[in-house]
């Protein structure tokens, strides 16, 4: 075997024979259908304990084979085409959405070096110099699955998900991009691997924080799920953009949701959460099991915001749609570009060795500045609030207002 000390993971990773690149690749997909099967299982059996109830115990010890049951069923059912579909565009659409799902694991770091079958080399299919931009455009592409699920099913609810699902990628995408930009500042590089290395001190969870807390509630948007599910929308659209959908198809898209929540829970373990290092204290670990050790890591940091998504779930309500836009677009993307000029302007003084004094007034500065905003703010909110009150106190209806019938019967019969 030959030597590969000194080699970076891109050089490392390039080495690897074909075999070895069909074999993670194999691996990749077969952990991504497992970790679906037991996302479904472990979601509805954390909501059941949130609601006091008991969850899937039948098929399978503690319930585990639901998941895989319900899929057989899904593929059993009837495969139904509406007549004013686009037969073309219906099919293809569930294919786009689970197709880019998988893909944005390509240049997600899984292990740092490990000895596979006899051959020193990385978990991650490859390195590309532009990685985070490459899931950022799958993620999007991804989304086209979604719209055109909507737009030729023919049907008016389908479509307004559709609808939703274009708004929602214009103003959380944006969101969630800028707030990589200042990862981009920090690391020097735009490559998986290269941001991994450069947290070997500090996380960007904790350097970067005001980006983690956007990126965290973009990603949430990205995904379609609660509060922010507005593509779907039982409540309002039926069953949103997949109303129409049926059997395997209808299996795609419940496939596609779940791998993609793992997907940005595995970037944002990559960029934010040091992606398969260990936990501070903990860094002698990484090289137990030959290095293999450091994939239980980063599971675990996985796992950790994939019940994050979950606890969201089951505790907040959906968004108004226009409340959905208002914090897209008044709130993410404002507070994103503010603390990208910030990220720019601390990082320049520290590269140009600016004194330290003014690097502690300049961030204590925006500090303030912060706090005198936010301040601004509250005390705006409140007055708007004491006049609304007022104006509701002292305005009377100019029209008489009928009672409801049940309300009519019941002051009847106390007469």
């Amino acid at each position: 075997m030959e030597t590969t000390e000194g080699m970076t993971t891109a050089q490392l990773i390039g080495q690897d024979p074909g075999w070895i690149i069909a074999a993670k690749g194999l691996i990749v997909f077969a952990v991504c259908i497992l970790l679906t099967l037991m996302s479904v299982w472990g979601e509805r059996r954390i909501v059941a304990v949130m609601q006091m109830r008991i969850g899937p115990n039948r098929v399978g010890k503690f319930g585990l084979l639901q998941a895989l049951a319900d899929g057989v069923k899904l593929a059993l059912k009837e495969d139904l085409i509406p007549k004013a579909a686009d037969r073309i565009v219906f099919v293809i659409a569930p294919i786009i959405s689970v197709t880019a799902c998988f893909m944005s694991f390509a240049v997600i770091p899984f292990t740092g070096k490990v000895n596979f079958f006899g051959h020193e080399t990385a978990m991650q299919l490859t390195d590309i110099p532009v990685g985070v931009l490459y899931v950022l455009s799958i993620a999007s592409v991804g989304v086209y699955g979604i719209v055109l699920a909507g737009w030729s099913s023919g049907s008016t609810y389908p479509l307004l998900g559709g609808l939703r699902s274009s708004a929602q990628v214009i103003s959380y995408e944006v969101a969630m991009g800028l707030s990589l930009v200042a990862v981009f500042i920090y690391a020097g590089s735009m490559s998986t691997s290269d941001i991994v290395a450069a947290q070997d001190k500090w996380w960007y969870s904790v350097v970067l924080f005001p980006s983690f807390v956007i990126y965290a509630i973009s990603m949430v948007g990205e995904t379609n799920r609660a509060p922010f599910d507005l593509a779907e929308a039982e409540g309002e659209l039926v069953g949103g953009f997949h109303t129409e959908y049926s059997s395997l198809k209808f299996a795609l898209f419940f496939l596609a949701e779940y791998v993609n929540i793992i997907a940005v829970s595995a970037l944002a373990t990559t960029l934010f959460l040091g992606g398969y290092r260990a936990f501070p204290g903990l860094g002698f670990t990484e090289s137990w099991l030959g290095g293999w050790f450091t994939l239980f890591w980063f599971a675990i940091k996985v796992l950790g915001f994939f019940f994050v998504f979950v606890w969201l779930r089951g505790t907040l309500p959906r968004l108004r749609y226009d409340q959905f836009m208002k914090f897209g677009w008044k709130v993410l993307i404002p507070v994103s570009l503010a603390w990208i000029l910030v990220v720019a302007t601390l990082r320049t003084l520290s590269l140009e060795g600016a004194p330290q004094s003014v690097v502690v007034a300049f961030t204590g500065g925006i500090v303030l500045i912060v706090l005198a905003v936010s301040s601004l703010f509250d005390r705006a909110r409140d007055k708007n609030e004491i006049a609304a009150r007022d104006i509701g106190e002292v305005s009377e209806p100019s029209f008489p207002v009928p009672a409801l019938p049940a309300t009519k019967a019941r002051l009847e019969d106390h007469v």
